[in-house]
């Protein structure tokens, strides 16, 4: 039998790449599965879908009270949605609105799935919590994002915060930080001068997968990771631990 087995878990951007890739590999397990988006997406794999916008404090609250009143008990948390906004560039020129945004989108939102989602963990013993960062969590890009940059660090900072506190409540929280990942969202982004600059530093040659990235959030929902709290685990292709791009 599956660690996963009959576990419950709530996923979070489960419209996009990710969010998809993780219900799939999460159903293969054997866990039962809510998908939630704020668009609606009737051809995911998910035993349930609801409709939210989590960064409203009533709707998130509303979520997982359903949740756990539809299935009983909630197991796990990957709080996975968030966005980059085209306008979201240098410090020296950025919109203070088009930054606050991003901190709403990125991070209040997960601010709130924990602070909703969490207690249903620990009524029902414990469980476990990834959510999703970015490599540039970690490392300064000469394409900037300011407003994503910024959120993607608070995710890792209050990830590692909760684990602590909660470690010894049965709870593991965890965040993950996926280098680039070829998937709609990116292509929207970046043009292929982006895509050129970024691709370079790349000791792998290529950007990572939405399958790739549901694999290490399986990892870290799983007992397989029973001891692994209040890290960052980055699924990058070796771009942070790269000094010199390796030749072709």
């Amino acid at each position: 039998m599956s660690a996963l087995e009959g576990k419950v878990v709530v996923v979070t951007g489960a419209a996009g790449a990710i969010g998809r890739a993780a219900i799939t590999a999460l159903k293969a397990e054997g866990a039962v599965v809510t998908g939630v988006d704020l668009r609606a997406a009737d051809d995911t794999e998910a035993d349930h879908f609801v409709t939210c916008d989590l960064t409203r404090e009533d709707e998130v609250a509303d979520l997982y009270e359903g949740v756990a009143a539809r299935f009983g008990r909630i197991d796990g948390l990957f709080n996975n949605a968030g966005a980059a906004f085209a306008d979201d560039g240098s410090t020296l020129d950025v919109d203070v609105a088009v930054f606050e945004r991003t901190l709403q989108v990125n991070v209040t939102s997960v601010l709130l799935c924990c602070k909703h989602g969490i207690p249903h963990l620990v009524a029902g013993g414990g469980g476990s919590v990834v959510n999703t960062a970015s490599l540039v969590a970690r490392m300064g890009s000469a394409v900037s994002q300011i407003g994503y940059t910024a959120s993607k660090g608070a995710v890792v900072a209050l990830s590692r915060e909760l684990g602590v506190e909660l470690a010894r409540r049965g709870v593991r929280v965890n965040s993950l930080s996926p280098g680039p990942v070829a998937s709609p969202m990116l292509e929207a982004l970046f043009s292929a001068d982006d895509v050129a600059r970024r691709m370079v530093h790349i000791p792998a040659g290529r950007f990572g997968t939405a399958e790739e990235m549901a694999r290490a959030a399986l990892f870290l929902l799983s007992d397989a990771s029973s001891f692994v709290n209040g890290i960052e685990l980055v699924v990058d292709g070796g771009i942070s631990a790269a000094y010199v791009t390796p030749e072709d």
